[in-house]
């Protein structure tokens, strides 16, 4: 019975809160593994990281994406989860989940490539043997992508509210100062490879490209190879039935107005901001969210 529970909790939560507790779950298997079979606690985490070289990269090439379920620490996922959670109810007000994914594992790819490209362009890594983990990349990619597609939106921190592109702006400047002083040069890189892809993404939505289009697509490919094939029904010989048709057309007719309010509130929130609609309008919004 636990285990059914657990499996209808974990069905209830949205996107980016599945992604955190599949990130806490991998933290904490990979900390118990090593510890109960006592091997060197890099015996899992070695086939999962990203190698700072590209003939690394090319022996373990789905690197590029399960490093950033793996971390270095308590703070390391702690700190990157509660900017997911935070960032992650601001996006998922304004866009379904597919869009989230396709943000956050685009900002990892990126995150990831910044990181190698650095470590074999830049004379002063030459020498470095270094491997990626973290969502950090994943989560700057959410952070910018708001940041940029609804800057004026101010959200409370601490004691005073504050501009999202400030936020933006900080995290970025942050990311340039730490590079050469803080011992994670790899770690900013991936951060602002990420950022980049957060910046570009939302940039190109206000111009009407989804540049994550394709990558929903490649993604969906890939799930489609793993489902069973259903067998196909016999022949039938049917007839029209013209009750039936109206239904489908008044639930087309109700799913496409419905998109047009949502697309006018999100045009009203990137010209006003988040604050400048009605209760209604933040309601419906909300609703549409979790649908």
């Amino acid at each position: 019975m636990a285990g059914i529970n657990l499996k209808y909790q974990y069905a209830r939560l949205n996107v980016a809160e599945k992604l955190i507790a599949i990130n806490v779950a991998v933290y904490i298997l990979n900390a118990l593994i090593p510890f109960l079979l006592g091997i060197s606690k890099n015996s899992i985490v070695q086939w999962f990281e990203l190698p700072n070289d590209f003939f690394g990269f090319l022996v373990q090439p789905w690197s590029i994406i399960t490093y950033s379920f793996f971390h270095g620490g308590l703070g390391h996922v702690f700190w990157n989860m509660l900017l997911i959670f935070f960032v992650g109810r601001i996006f998922l007000n304004l866009f379904d989940g597919r869009r989230f994914l396709n943000v956050y594992f685009l900002g990892v790819i990126l995150g990831g490539l910044f990181f190698m490209l650095g470590y074999n362009i830049f004379p002063a890594f030459f020498n470095v043997n270094a491997a990626l983990i973290g969502a950090s990349a994943g989560a700057s990619a959410i952070l910018i992508f708001i940041c940029t597609y609804i800057p004026n939106q101010e959200v409370r921190v601490i004691f005073f509210n504050i501009k999202l592109w400030y936020i933006g702006v900080f995290v970025v400047l942050m990311d340039l100062v730490q590079l050469p002083t803080s011992g994670n040069a790899g770690g900013h890189l991936a951060h602002l490879g990420g950022a980049l892809l957060g910046y570009l993404y939302a940039s190109q939505l206000f111009k009407g490209n989804d540049i994550g289009s394709g990558f929903s697509n490649f993604f969906d490919s890939i799930v489609n190879l793993f489902k069973r094939k259903e067998k196909k029904a016999p022949l039938k010989t049917v007839y029209k039935n013209k009750s039936q048709n109206t239904s489908k057309n008044t639930v087309n007719y109700d799913a496409q107005s419905k998109q047009k309010k949502i697309d006018a509130i999100l045009d009203k929130i990137s010209k006003s901001g988040y604050e400048s609609l009605s209760k209604a309008e933040k309601d419906f919004l909300f609703k549409a969210g979790k649908e």
